[in-house]
């Protein structure tokens, strides 16, 4: 996400009223917990600063999983201490340990105020109140800019990411997340709901789905029956999705999953997609494609099938499209094992595809796997996939010229008398592509940020998409 700092739209400040920096860094699940600590901060009444040097203290939340992403949280908490001094850290960094065991952030910053993992909006809260004591306490319903018990939104207002479980169950050799955020926890199916109902009602156009592993919702509590609206509603995946389908249909709203592990109970779900209640789209962390390198991995769900199930999922909705991400150059991959890599992507044709490098993440398991390669033939790998997915991709994209496609309008400067820029059904925000729109050869129209228009599409630009509004 962006490392810019962030302000909300608050009430004029007072001169009382303390004011508290924020920067959140990383994957879209580390900016639901922004929100959810921003939101707290509102309702205690705290401004918001959109400098370091503003602010009575700054909270850098920050992420912790590859290298680059370290380094950015400990150059962000450095900025901010040189800027401004008075230094709160959350995130997946502040659960990691440095050299001998201590913690990391406390190792590089040792003046940092304090220092919690992810998940954590109380244990930032009794840091910012032993530092910057709260100035009075509201209802929670003043919360400035905020969507009700929704609480405040980091994203533009037509889109907000819904987090519906916390922490994971699986033990990836190369990943380390398990051990910063803990196992799988699911929400309450009720209080999930809850937050989508009042995100749609707050006028949020769509809604992404997200945790460490939405296929797995529910099974930490067994499935258990929970209730909502004074029905009973089973917490697991096909349930979750189908109400939040009947959420968003009388809004005209979207509902995109992500993170959805290619389990066989996800067929059950992609026919809710071929009828249109969420849309056609699911975003699976293939990770690979050669049995051999799956098993180095410790990946679960029977990768091996995984063209099969790819197949199958397009018979039940060929309108469906795939994006996922993998990694070139794990320890021990062959030359043989990345060539089946490339394989399954054109074969799979994989809508959207991108691609790390694997990085040696200190703790990870996956490091003491014999056959670590030069990091010179790992970029080469990664470069050389970018290559064939960017082919598969583009081909794929060139099929829709001709097509009438909805697309939900992010940017339209004038109210789009010179054309905007959007999305399609197949492009999630940040990570996907875009719809570049023309300017309306019909009289009259114009272009609304947040709101739906119907478009022709006439053209490819790399993995964008160029359409003419009808």
């Amino acid at each position: 996400m962006s490392d810019d700092v962030i302000s909300l739209e608050t009430r004029p400040a007072t001169a009382a009223a303390p004011r508290v920096g924020f920067v959140s860094l990383g994957c879209p699940k580390a900016l639901t917990d922004s929100e959810l600590i921003l939101t707290q901060l509102g309702a205690e009444g705290y401004q918001t600063s959109k400098t370091f040097e503003g602010a009575d203290l700054v909270i850098v939340n920050t992420c912790g999983f590859i290298d680059d992403a370290v380094k950015e949280s400990l150059d962000t908490i450095g900025e901010a201490l040189a800027a401004n001094g008075k230094v709160i850290v959350t995130g997946c960094l502040g659960a990691r340990a440095g050299d001998g065991g201590d913690n990391l952030v406390r190792q590089m910053h040792p003046s940092v105020l304090a220092v919690t993992g992810p998940h954590a909006t109380q244990e930032v809260m009794d840091a910012v109140h032993t530092h910057l004591p709260k100035p009075h306490d509201p209802f929670v319903d003043l919360v400035p800019g905020g969507f009700g018990i929704a609480g405040v939104k980091l994203t533009p207002r037509h889109y907000a990411y819904l987090k519906i479980s916390e922490g994971c169950n699986h033990r990836c050799t190369f990943c380390i997340i398990p051990s910063m955020r803990g196992d799988l926890v699911s929400r309450p199916i009720g209080d999930v709901l809850n937050e989508a109902r009042a995100l749609f009602e707050g006028g949020v156009k769509e809604l992404l789905v997200i945790s460490q592993d939405t296929s797995a919702y529910g099974v930490d509590v067994k499935y258990r029956m929970g209730f909502w609206d004074g029905k009973p509603v089973k917490t697991r995946m096909l349930d979750l999705v189908q109400q939040l389908g009947d959420l968003a249909e009388p809004y005209g709203a979207w509902v995109r999953l992500h993170y959805v592990y290619p389990y066989p109970h996800v067929d059950e779900v992609v026919p809710l997609m071929a009828t249109g209640k969420v849309l056609p789209y699911l975003d699976v962390p293939f990770q690979h494609s050669h049995p051999d390198v799956l098993r180095r991995m410790k990946r679960p769900a029977s990768g091996e099938r995984n063209l099969e199930r790819i197949a199958r999922w397009r018979e039940l909705c060929p309108e469906l499209v795939v994006r996922s991400t993998f990694i070139a150059g794990f320890p021990g991959e062959t030359e043989a094992e990345f060539e089946d890599l490339l394989a399954f992507v054109r074969e799979a044709q994989i809508d959207r595809a991108g691609c790390f490098a694997y990085s040696a993440v200190d703790g990870a398991v996956a490091n003491d796997i014999p056959g670590m390669l030069p990091i010179e033939l790992r970029e080469e790998r990664r470069a050389r996939f970018m290559a064939v997915a960017e082919a598969v991709s583009t081909e794929r994209l060139k099929h829709r010229i001709g097509a009438d496609m909805q697309v939900l309008v992010d940017h339209a400067p004038a109210m789009g008398r010179k054309g905007g820029v959007g999305r399609c059904y197949a492009d999630a925000p940040e990570i996907d592509g875009t719809v570049r729109l023309l300017a309306p050869r019909k009289f009259g129209k114009t272009l609304k940020v947040g709101e739906f228009t119907r478009a022709r599409i006439v053209g490819t630009e790399g993995h964008d998409l160029v359409a003419e509004p009808i």
